[in-house]
């Protein structure tokens, strides 16, 4: 007779509040597992996630974003396939890259965090995750835009609103009334700066979107306004949440956080741990285009696969010591850990790698270097330990620190 402890459901409050034993058993005894509540195959293993991610085979489609992210965003480029993927990325992945990314937006990035920082610098004490890491991309991505950073509350307010949408794996009507809502308020929003936008272009993104052809392809203006509804979220949740996983991360263990801040290279490696040990998304879904026979079974053919970013990235087959956040392990390498051959999977992998892996990593080497810079001997506030919060995204909901100010 077994005596095996039932495995914790992921929808379950045990499971919100440390899901890494969860998905440690998942990966020993249930590697496949059916989930009813979501009516989905829940894959954990690395190797099984890196494969769908990689889909070498044409295995996987992104079908399953037609009701996942659609009734939020509208049509984006992660649901399209083919040619029309490749032209569509070709046409916004220029900004995220090479010397639009370091003549333009590096200087939009170290000024949103200079502002911030100036806030309360002088203090003596702060929240990163109140005073910085919820504010600081929303504000780079809008200054990107050319949008109004006054109106930083409305955007993170529909980006909030977005995340809990995509994160509603128990189906609560609100949740999912409110994220459609989202979508009719943010297009009425975006479509008439559009519009201007088109007539009397600037130096900003928004302005380079509107005036980007490939192969005489443009995009329209609904998929402009969903792109940078897509931008706004998954930008500001992703970012938002591996700045306060990192200090979160180096916090918790000093020596790391003494090397790094002596030596500022180091950032790169903390930042792949971070992904690697507390990735901002847990969970990624793809669809079934064929049967695929994954470890611990068949999926069939026309289903929704749940892949667990969250467990595939402490697999014991994959890293050693998977559970210790270690800036110095020798199996992660810091070199391709922001482009499409990384061997963590938080950016996921293959054609749909994440196209802001190099902004969000020009935000948090920025932001990292600012933040010691302004607080060299930052310290958790006493008696606090951080604790992390969500399902679908994950990160600490909150990080008091004290320090002692600098003079600029």
């Amino acid at each position: 007779m077994s005596t095996a402890q039932p495995i914790p459901d992921i929808l379950s409050p045990e499971f919100a509040a440390n899901p890494y034993p969860v998905y440690r058993a998942m990966r020993e005894h249930t590697p496949l597992l059916w989930h009813e509540p979501t009516k989905s195959y829940i894959v954990s293993r690395y190797e099984d996630v890196a494969r769908v991610f990689k889909d070498k085979e044409a295995q996987f489609t992104t079908d399953n974003y037609d009701w996942q992210i659609e009734p939020v965003h509208g049509r984006t480029i992660l649901q399209l396939s083919g040619r029309e993927h490749a032209v569509r990325r070709a046409l916004v992945a220029p900004a995220f890259r090479g010397s639009e990314l370091q003549n333009v937006f590096l200087p939009v990035i170290r000024r949103n965090s200079e502002e911030l920082i100036d806030a309360f610098r002088d203090r003596g004490s702060a929240d990163l995750v109140a005073d910085y890491a919820t504010r600081f991309p929303v504000n780079v991505i809008a200054d990107m835009l050319g949008l109004d950073k006054g109106d930083h509350d409305r955007f993170h307010g529909w980006y909030t609103t977005v995340i809990a949408f995509l994160g509603n794996l128990a189906g609560d009507p609100e949740v999912a009334a409110a994220g459609e809502r989202t979508r009719v308020e943010f297009a009425e929003y975006m479509f008439p700066v559009i519009a201007e936008r088109r007539k009397n272009p600037g130096d900003d993104l928004l302005s380079a979107l509107c005036a980007a052809e490939v192969d005489g392809v443009r995009m329209s203006d609904e998929d402009i306004k969903a792109f940078c509804s897509l931008l706004l979220a998954a930008g500001g949740e992703t970012t938002d949440k591996a700045i306060a996983g990192i200090f979160a991360n180096l916090l918790t263990h000093p020596d790391q956080l003494a090397a790094v801040r002596a030596d500022r290279t180091l950032v790169d490696r903390a930042f792949a741990e971070t992904l690697r040990h507390t990735p901002p998304v847990h969970m990624i879904m793809r669809q079934s285009a064929v049967d695929v026979e994954l470890a611990g079974g068949t999926v069939p053919a026309g289903a929704t696969v749940t892949c667990l970013i969250g467990s595939a990235n402490r697999d014991g087959e994959r890293y050693r010591e998977p559970d210790r956040f270690d800036i110095f392990r020798d199996d992660l390498t810091t070199t391709t850990a922001f482009s499409a051959a990384a061997d963590h999977l938080a950016f996921a992998l293959g054609r749909h790698f994440c196209v802001g892996a190099l902004l969000a990593r020009a935000e948090v080497e920025t932001g990292v270097n600012q933040l010691l810079d302004a607080m060299p001997d930052i310290r958790l506030a006493d008696g606090f330990v951080p604790s992390e919060q969500g399902v679908f995204t994950r990160g600490p909901a909150a990080l008091p620190v004290e320090f002692t100010p600098v003079p600029r």
